[in-house]
């Protein structure tokens, strides 16, 4: 099983520089994948974000949020992700990981409120944790 955070969807929908391989890694896996709300709402907000600036606008429109939560939701039907609900006891482990691992306290892997919700929803799971960055290299979970 895969959590796939957020970076990765934006990635491989942005087309970033490693976006080819990425999904040639997602690929390979044996899946099943799962998402959270968090991180669909995240990678839409993000590309929302990229449309924006491409077309040269300081801010995002509505239509441009719209256009992006498409193209996630097309990511999560074309790769048959799972999505996963938050949780109280995800919320537990969240908080436990920001005391670990989080800005807050300084850790190197210096993880977000989405970061921290991304390693709770694996955590709970039992699963991996697709990232892309070094942030999650400094916590116990990793692809």
């Amino acid at each position: 099983m895969l959590f796939i955070d957020a970076s990765v969807v934006v990635a491989i929908l942005a087309g970033e520089d490693d976006a080819e391989v990425l999904m040639a890694r997602l690929e390979r896996e044996e899946g099943p994948f799962v998402i959270s709300p968090i991180v669909r709402v995240e990678a839409s907000l993000s590309l929302a974000r990229r449309i924006a600036t491409a077309r040269k606008r300081v801010t995002a429109t509505p239509e441009d949020i719209e256009t992006a939560s498409t193209l996630v939701e097309q990511f999560t039907t074309d790769l048959e992700l799972t999505e996963i609900a938050i949780t109280a006891e995800i919320g537990r482990k969240a908080l436990a990981a920001a005391g670990r691992y989080g800005k807050l306290v300084n850790h190197p892997a210096k993880l977000n409120l989405g970061d921290c919700l991304a390693y709770a929803c694996a955590q709970e799971l039992g699963a991996r944790l697709a990232f892309k960055g070094n942030d999650f290299v400094e916590t116990d979970l990793g692809w």
